[in-house]
């Protein structure tokens, strides 16, 4: 299946610092203190899990309403990491994950059943077993 590659290079101290991070050569972008633990220009390795977390998720999701017998017109999922002080260290505590799907011919029963599933087996929530990761689904 293959290694995908993001690079990150930090200059300077924690607080005075910068840097930037990449995605495979398509996205780049910088990051500072301020854009990881305040409310800072910029963007923050949070904001990149989370980008990975729902993209996994929707696909996922979509993947397994298929295998179901439904599929989708449309999986959105947007995931919202928690960055909080724990143990006097930074530390990601929770994922939320809402989604909200179009798919016709499924109820709500079937579609919380293969949307909870997903929630665990989709492979960034397998790699992130470690925080507690939350879902909204609905149907639409």
């Amino acid at each position: 299946m293959g290694v995908r590659t993001a690079q990150a290079e930090w200059q300077g101290d924690l607080k005075g610092g910068s840097g930037t991070m990449s995605i495979g050569g398509r996205f780049a972008g910088p990051f500072t203190f301020s854009s990881r633990f305040e409310e800072g220009a910029g963007s923050n390795p949070e904001e990149l899990l989370a980008a990975a977390h729902a993209g996994c998720y929707s696909m996922a999701l979509s993947h397994g309403l298929a295998e179901a017998g439904h599929t989708p017109t449309r999986v959105s999922t947007t995931a919202d990491v928690s960055l909080e002080m724990a143990d006097g260290r930074p530390t990601i505590t929770t994922i939320a994950l809402v989604c909200d799907a179009e798919v016709p011919g499924i109820d709500d029963a079937e579609f919380q059943k293969i949307a909870e599933a997903t929630k665990s087996g989709c492979p960034v929530s397998r790699a992130l077993a470690g925080p507690e990761i939350t879902l909204r689904a609905t149907l639409r």
